[in-house]
């Protein structure tokens, strides 16, 4: 599973994953205790406490799913360890694959080719772990501020009221409509490019799954199981674009709008 040979996968990349994990665990061990005796000074029973964690840990698992395929994303070119330390204390899908493919356009790479030189790994790692710092420090700083801000307007009238939900709703829609314009353009700033069939044909692929499970849950009332949509989608993509690959002729699943 691993290559020790590779620095992205060395034993002192393995001994940080290690510790910095076992921290993440311990740590949500102390406070599952330490909610566990507070929920029993407060007069909550067994039975509801377990109930409690039995659901949490199951609505863990969609975004677990989420984690896993973000790390295999990323593993082709930073190696396993890397994402699986970023993913294992704060980030996501969106911000990683982000900020990794934002510096691997500026090394004249992309999300698909291996990084071989230490330096480019190294400012990779940088700027993964220093950008997301920045919303760390800024929610300290700032949140309740413009949280305050947001529900003063939004209690303004009826017909602001969901204004936080249309904010909360455009932030991420701009998100998602940057990794569809590099699914359909995706020049690296060296002239290559990934865009082409596959990119499209993935991209379609993860939309039609996802509208087809949403659709499933909602007229089965399985609201519950809506969770597991993006992750779903996610493998589902990837799985078709295996087999294309391995059906189609290399002419077509190579093809590319920049050559």
């Amino acid at each position: 599973m691993f290559d020790f040979a590779d620095f992205k996968e060395s034993p002192l990349m393995l001994t940080m994953a290690a510790v910095i994990i076992g921290f993440v665990v311990i740590e949500s061990l102390f406070f599952l205790i330490k909610a566990w005796k507070r929920g029993k000074e407060i007069g909550m029973s067994t039975d509801a406490l377990k109930n409690a964690v039995v659901s949490s840990a199951l609505f863990s698992v969609a975004p677990a799913i989420s984690i896993l395929a973000t790390v295999v994303v990323l593993a082709s070119s930073l190696g396993i360890v890397l994402p699986w330390i970023r993913l294992s204390v704060v980030g996501n899908l969106l911000y990683e694959t982000t900020a990794a493919e934002t510096m691997l356009d500026v090394l004249g790479s992309n999300i698909n080719t291996e990084v071989t030189k230490e330096a480019d790994f190294a400012a990779i790692a940088w700027v993964m772990t220093t950008g997301i710092c920045f919303g760390l420090v800024l929610v300290t700083v700032l949140g309740k501020f413009i949280i305050k801000k947001i529900n003063k307007v939004a209690t303004k009238s009826q017909k602001s009221s969901n204004i936080a939900d249309v904010i909360s709703a455009s932030a991420f829609i701009g998100i998602i409509s940057a990794f569809v314009a590099q699914s359909i353009n995706g020049k690296s700033s060296d002239g290559s490019s990934d865009a082409g069939f596959m990119s499209i044909v993935t991209l379609i692929s993860a939309i039609v799954i996802y509208l087809v499970f949403e659709t499933l849950c909602q007229k089965l009332k399985l609201q519950k199981l809506e969770l597991f949509a993006t992750p779903l989608s996610i493998f589902g993509a990837m799985a078709i674009a295996v087999l294309l690959n391995m059906w189609l002729p290399e002419t077509v699943t190579s093809f590319t709008w920049w050559g």
